[in-house]
């Protein structure tokens, strides 16, 4: 079944498989079909976010296991509700003591099954690495740790096996080989014991079960016998060292030499890891879904819940890590049965296309969420809003300039280890034809670095088989930029790398180039690529170019001051042809800010004037002698992105005529000082995550704190608050229209937790702070209740007293339950423009929405400052194919009546800044 309206939920631990059942009879009340779920398979324990899955074959024991899950799923359907599972393929969460897969290779290395399941290279670094796995989870130096008395011999007594702990948090297998070591001969036993683990290596085929046998004997002994207790106790006490003193810890060290894993400083990672990660974070370990016996092994669980029925959806989470993800998508698709709802997560750069190819119904909507937040700006501010940041922050560089900027520094200082593998992928490559063999690691490690810098989308899907226009377009444009870039290597590295990344260096025969190995590096230059793209452009790039933040979003051009109203119905148009089905999303758990927080930012557009003379006359307050603030405690770019940050997430229950609470004021402040000290970090200038500075982000929470005390900064507040006021009222009307075009575009909407009411967060973690559901049946216990007499008095009395949300609560129930009783119309119906002709014609963005005889026409205006009466005497052309005598608005429950097939604008637009009208009923 396709979905009408998706509501995420952010599963956690203080919200698990009996809270998504409570809270199923209001969402079937809001209108929603289907519940769009977070990971919910086995993860990491306290996991926050359900990503760090280690277990693909079992439901989530914390957050109720299989008999919740079970009573959540029914739930649902008493609710007539279905679901979506948000899952991930990509990687799985290792250290600590929970992956057993994970686990098996390290204690068996290349030996254990599980080995080829993660992307693990074996010969990155012969030096010390050869045969072995890096662990980069320690907080010290190796040496330091050790001496510390922080890596310890255990022996479990239950399984008759021995770790080494680090931290008593993360569990790092002995390999039985090296038993013999540990067990020593203080009992015939141990001594037997011993001699037969040291030969398990002898009957290689058998080896694992062998050394199973031997370690249930060892438990067994040790079980039973209080002797070979004490005796163990011993053999591990010579294991033992002295705090303090390195030399003690000697047979230790001794032993982790030998193992499967090498334990290294967390910093180790950027140069030497050997195992393709979930961006650089080292505890998400890449697994290769493309081989058939991992895609059978970690889809069991998912594919029966599909086939029985409890599952309806999958959303594919980050499908751009995947080393081929057209075929791991046609693999789902045949193995999910002819209903799975199948949607991707894939940020689509400016002009990039979802790929025709890929058998899915759509993405998660990031693209949406950029258009009609651009649709909302008023490109118009660009020039003095641009000149203004540049004025006041005193920052030089364009975004392209910054983007690029980031993108080396996060291969350079955090992905190193995985630039260095593609250059000696390249190297060879190169050396298998003498016209290329001069061609050294480092000049294509600089040729390659270069090339990702300037990649203008996420990745190529180069697999080797049909060639791709827009790959040849993509891999092109990356290498002109980089030969302009890198003057001084020779052009002729930058026409192989070229060929090497689409593929053509193979396509004549005598090429003397491997065709594998060709295609293979093509395939992990493009898994490289994104996530480079994702932490340059996301996660740095973003917190760095504060000109304007409403822009600063996942699916975002920053550099792109606004949509036009042509490109707007454009898109709609190709996704009522191309993907109707596809998700359309304002707000999920990744936005940078939720989205009536960028509705506020965009209103600042409309009076650009007002706001740089606002930004100016607060920073004169705040660095007067009389607010506490002496000297500059942040650079002028963090202050500009604290004075956005303000007025686009300022509480609706602390904006006037709301009485100013310093208790809410502290708090409020409180998740704002952590949301700047994240954005400071991610910027990469002034603190990072690795070596924060903790003086500068102490100065920039003391402003922050400083700023928001009513004590101390009366003057400010007293400014800023009926300012804010103002553009938090702004955004109320943006916010109308946001829902409005959500629910109305081609494809179907999406509402991430919470966003029902006001959606003021911050970034991650702010917005998965826990959502109180029960203030929202009520309130839509009362809206449905009241039934009014009076629509249009209602409406006006809720936007009046717009705080509490409950216009926007009630403007989405309108819609969800109109898309309910007309769910052909938006399922399968065209997109059609309404042209127009007044001067207001920018301000308005109309289209009829039609399926057979079912119609109707969405009005929203586009310029929140904008009243009925600045449409006085304008008309909304209505098409001579839509012979309709009568329209109702289902908001105001008002009939407008076309005068020379046209409506009347300031009539259709009198109570609220949106429109869906119907054909009345006679």
């Amino acid at each position: 079944m396709i979905p009408r309206a998706t509501y995420r939920i952010q599963f956690g631990t203080q919200f698990g498989f009996a809270d998504a059942a409570a809270i199923a009879p209001y969402l079937a009340q809001l209108g929603i079909s289907h519940v769009y779920t977070s990971p919910y398979l086995q993860a990491r324990p306290d996991s926050k976010h359900g990503y760090d899955i280690t277990d693909h074959n079992a439901l989530s024991h914390e957050l109720g296991g299989d008999a919740a899950f079970k009573d959540m799923v029914r739930a649902f359907r008493t609710n007539g509700l279905e679901h979506i599972l948000d899952y991930v393929p990509n990687h799985m969460g290792v250290g600590g003591s929970d992956n057993p897969y994970w686990l098996d290779v390290l204690e068996w290395g290349q030996d254990s099954p599980y080995a080829g399941w993660f992307d693990i290279d074996w010969d990155s670094h012969s030096e010390y690495l050869s045969g072995k796995l890096l662990v980069p989870f320690l907080a010290d130096q190796y040496g330091a740790v050790l001496e510390s008395g922080q890596v310890q011999l255990k022996f479990d007594h239950r399984s008759g096996e021995f770790s080494v702990w680090l931290y008593d948090t993360h569990k790092l297998p002995i390999t039985p080989t090296s038993y013999r070591r540990i067990l020593g001969t203080e009992t015939l036993e141990l001594e037997r014991l011993a001699d037969e683990f040291g030969s398990v290596r002898n009957s290689r085929a058998e080896m694992r079960s062998a050394a199973a046998q031997l370690k249930n004997r060892l438990a067994e002994y040790v079980a039973d016998n209080e002797q070979a207790r004490a005796a163990l106790e011993s053999a591990l006490q010579r294991f033992q060292g002295k705090e303090g003193h390195l030399d003690s810890w000697a047979h230790l060290d001794s032993l982790v030499r030998d193992q499967h894993w090498r334990p290294t400083h967390f910093r180790v990672a950027a140069d030497d890891i050997n195992y393709r990660r979930f961006f650089n974070i080292s505890d998400l370990a890449g697994i290769r879904m493309e081989l058939p016996a991992v895609f059978l092994h970690t889809h069991q669980l998912v594919l029966r819940l599909l086939l029985d029925g409890s599952l309806q959806g999958l959303r594919i989470d980050h499908i751009d890590g995947l080393y081929n993800p057209k075929e791991y998508l046609a693999r789902l698709r045949a193995s999910g049965g002819p209903s799975l709802y199948l949607i991707v997560e894939k940020i689509l750069a400016a002009r990039e296309n979802l790929r025709d190819d890929w058998t899915v119904d759509g993405t998660t909507g990031y693209e949406f969420c950029s258009q009609v937040t651009g649709l909302l700006v008023n490109s118009a501010a660009e020039r003095p809003l641009t000149n203004f940041y540049y004025e006041f922050t005193g920052e030089t560089q364009s975004f392209s300039q910054i983007v690029r900027e980031s993108k080396i520094k996060i291969m350079e200082n955090e992905m190193g280890s995985e630039l260095e593998s593609l250059a000696r992928d390249a190297v060879r490559i190169a050396r298998q034809n003498p016209r290329t063999t001069d061609f050294t690691q480092n000049i294509l490690r600089r040729a390659v670095e270069e090339t990702i810098a300037c990649f203008p989308v996420y990745r190529t899907y180069v697999d080797g088989s049909q060639k791709s226009e827009e790959d040849q377009r993509y891999i092109h444009s990356a290498i002109v930029q980089a030969t302009r870039n890198e003057q001084e290597l020779d052009k002729s590295v930058f026409d192989f790398l070229e060929k090497a990344l689409t593929g053509e260096l193979t396509e004549h025969s005598g090429s003397g180039f491997s065709r594998h190995s060709v295609i293979q590096f093509a395939m992990r230059a493009q898994q490289f690529s994104g996530p480079v793209m994702a932490k340059g452009l996301e996660d740095t790039a973003f917190y760095r170019y504060n000109r304007f933040i409403a822009l600063n979003e996942v699916g975002s051009s920053p550099d792109r001051f606004g949509t036009t109203l042509a490109a707007f119905h454009t898109e709609n148009q190709h996704r009522a042809e191309r993907w109707p089905h596809t998700m359309l999303a304002t707000s999920t758990h990744d936005v940078k800010r939720g989205e009536d927080a960028r509705a506020r930012l965009a209103a600042l557009s409309l009076i650009p004037d007002e706001w740089i003379a606002k930004v100016s006359r607060w920073n004169r307050i705040l660095y007067s002698g009389g607010n506490g603030h002496q000297t500059p405690a942040l650079t002028r770019n963090d202050e500009y992105l604290f004075f956005q940050n303000l007025i686009a997430t300022w509480p609706a229950d602390l904006t006037l005529p709301c009485v100013l609470d310093p208790a809410r004021v502290a708090q409020y402040s409180e998740r704002l000082q952590l949301a700047m000290v994240k954005s400071v970090r991610e910027a990469r200038v002034h603190s990072n995550w690795i070596s924060p500075d903790t003086q500068y982000e102490g100065a920039v929470t003391e402003f922050i704190r400083s700023a928001l005390d009513p004590d101390r900064s009366k003057d400010f507040l007293d400014d800023f608050l009926p300012f804010q006021q103002r553009i938090a009222e702004l955004g109320v009307r943006n916010s109308l229209v946001q829902v409005l075009l959500k629910v109305t575009s081609p494809g179907l909407p999406d509402f991430y937790q919470g966003s029902d009411l006001w959606d003021l967060n911050l970034p991650d973690p702010d917005n998965r702070r826990p959502v109180d559901f029960a203030e929202r049946q009520n309130l839509l216990n009362k809206l449905s209740s009241e039934a009014p007499a009076d629509p249009v008095a209602s409406l006006t009395n809720n936007l009046q007293s717009w705080h509490n949300g409950a216009i926007k609560l009630s403007v989405i129930n309108e819609l969800l339950k109109f898309r309910r009783d007309h769910s052909s119309l938006f399922a399968l119906g065209s997109y059609q423009p309404v042209s127009q002709q007044s001067e207001n014609d920018h301000h308005l963005c109309a289209f009829f929405r039609s399926a057979g005889s079912d119609t109707c026409l969405v009005v929203a205006l586009l310029d929140a400052r904008l009243t009925p009466r600045d449409f006085q005497k304008h008309q909304l052309p209505l098409p001579a194919q839509q012979p309709v005598t009568a329209w109702r608005d289902i908001f105001t429950q008002r009939t407008l009546s076309p005068s020379d097939d046209a409506l009347d604008l300031s009539a259709v637009l009198s109570t609220l800044p949106i429109a869906l009208l119907t054909p009345a009923i006679n």
